[in-house]
């Protein structure tokens, strides 16, 4: 196996770590200093649209498509280091590339489901970075982990789909950038196949009856870098019927089809995290002196550190072979991997930031260092895109179908 980066890939790595260093990581201080003097919390910072514009112009653009139709044109193995890199700075640096989740997503939904028409007029300016989306899936009133459970309703009524329910948790709608929201709902909730009862269609934000009731917290936090989690209510919304996504009755698969990118992406970014979080945690040790000597001479404290260095380099494997995987045979081929590594990645990198926390002590729990914002993400991927649960119990079933 060669483990080696090939040339792409690596000018990419160099070209953006150096982006990272002379601007992403400067601006950090910098979006928090502007934000707080928005009219808005939801508003973007201008700092954000500065980096936008030159991670454009240095070619830092839609890393994430694998289309060079669309992206450019990278692999999912070579678009991985690059992903982790960004995860470092996990509320700044997607966005700033136009790699930030939902609109990741959305792009890729509309990239291989979408019409020309729907292309033309949401998917372009995406792109183009021009204007945010959120994807409605989730529902406070039913257990969302299982998909077949969601009531929203998106009937059809003549030259009209007409759409009744409520939605929580949608990424990025607080945004006044958010312009389009991608809805799943059921379509023909008596059908035979519960896997052929939902359908997903395209809601302008601005279409009467799309209400954003309030921003939902996550740990505290109202994550305004991603635009917030919104509950959206849909009461007797109309859209045109050609904002149809596919066809009826085929929403479940677009999903399953949209969750697979999305899982890796954010295990790749994860790692980035994990990175930065060791980083912390060993200046932190090596500043600071307890009992009379210094925080990186107590063996606990070296524990913490070596283990968090072996289960990076575990998952980074895993997460390169799922990459490697998706581009050989396809998402199906890697279905096991993507699952094994959305339960490995969330959990192993939630217990690395858990012991950065613990070394920098009520430091690690304040606003003076990401720790505490890092650690509410990476607790919220162990439930986001299916709970870990839901992918052990798949997991099982198929390694327990060789022996029955």
């Amino acid at each position: 196996m060669d483990f080696a980066f090939d040339a792409r890939t690596e000018e990419l790595r160099g070209k953006l770590l150096a982006f990272m260093d002379e601007h992403v990581y400067p601006a950090e201080k910098i979006a928090e200093e502007q934000r707080a003097e928005l009219a808005s919390p939801w508003d973007t910072p201008a700092i954000v649209e500065e980096l936008k514009a030159e991670a454009r112009k240095q070619g830092l653009w839609n890393l994430f498509l694998p289309g060079s139709e669309y992206g450019a044109g990278l692999t999912n193995l070579q678009y991985a280091p690059l992903a982790e890199i960004t995860g470092r700075s996990p509320h700044l640096a997607p966005t700033a590339l136009n790699c930030a989740a939902p609109d990741t997503g959305n792009m890729e939904v509309l990239t291989q489901f979408g019409s020309d028409e729907q292309k033309k007029q949401w998917l372009e300016p995406l792109l183009a970075g021009e204007i945010r989306s959120a994807f409605a899936m989730t529902e406070p009133e039913v257990a969302s982990s299982d998909a077949t459970n969601i009531r929203t309703r998106i009937d059809r009524d003549g030259d009209e789909y007409v759409i009744n329910g409520r939605k929580w948790y949608i990424s990025g709608a607080m945004n006044p950038d958010c312009k389009i929201l991608i809805v799943m709902g059921k379509t023909d909730p008596d059908g035979e196949d519960i896997r052929r009862q939902q359908s997903m269609i395209l809601v302008p934000s601005d279409t009467p009856g799309v209400q954003i009731r309030r921003a939902m917290q996550v740990y505290g936090y109202e994550d305004h870098s991603h635009g917030g989690h919104a509950e959206v209510v849909f009461d007797d919304v109309r859209v045109p019927a050609e904002n149809l996504i596919g066809e009826e009755g085929g929403g479940f698969a677009i999903a399953q089809a949209r969750l697979g990118p999305g899982r890796i992406h954010h295990c790749m970014r994860l790692i980035g995290m994990a990175e930065r979080a060791i980083e912390l945690m060993c200046r932190r040790a090596v500043s600071r002196t307890a009992f009379g000597k210094p925080i990186a001479q107590q063996g606990v404290v070296q524990n913490w550190i070596a283990d968090a260095r072996v289960s990076v380099e575990q998952l980074r494997l895993l997460v390169l072979k799922t990459a490697w995987l998706m581009d050989t045979v396809g998402n199906r081929g890697a279905h096991t991997e993507i699952q094994a590594i959305k339960i490995a990645t969330p959990r192993t990198v939630v217990d690395i930031l858990d012991k950065a926390v613990q070394a920098h002590g009520a430091g690690g729990v304040s606003q003076d260092f990401p720790l505490a914002e890092l650690w509410a993400s990476a607790r919220t991927l162990k439930l986001a895109d299916g709970p870990d649960e839901v992918h052990q119990r798949s997991l099982a079933r198929r390694e327990l179908k060789k022996y029955i």
